[in-house]
């Protein structure tokens, strides 16, 4: 194991050893996946949600393709084992995955913009 030299990549998770102690990042997986759904161009956000944001089921609403949504919502759940900032927002659309709606989906991209 020695002569494969520092551990740097592992299960798309960067690591960082310094003397100080190991980080564990998802910087590099971020970026594919910003790539992957067309948001390179994506500014950054403070919040993901506003404390009276209310997601349901909207009607009025268009419907959106359930395949980008639910490829969307799969990214991200992978992402909340380090980031746990995001999980209550990615569990709230969980929820919406049958019936992804298109405040649905500005929504999800909103966590991403984070």
């Amino acid at each position: 194991m020695s002569m494969m030299g520092e551990l740097k990549f592992f299960v798309r998770l960067q690591i960082k050893q310094t003397p100080n102690g190991v980080y564990i990042h998802h910087t590099k997986y971020v970026k594919e996946l910003l790539k992957k759904f067309n948001m390179n161009d994506a500014k950054e956000m403070k919040t993901l949600m506003h404390l009276t944001t209310y997601l349901g089921l909207d009607e009025e609403s268009t419907k959106e393709d359930g395949t980008q949504y639910r490829a969307m919502i799969g990214s991200l759940l992978y992402l909340t084992s380090s980031r746990l900032d995001i999980m209550f927002s990615v569990c709230l659309c969980v929820r919406f995955q049958q019936e992804s709606r298109e405040v649905h989906l500005t929504t999800i991209k909103c966590i991403f913009y984070i």
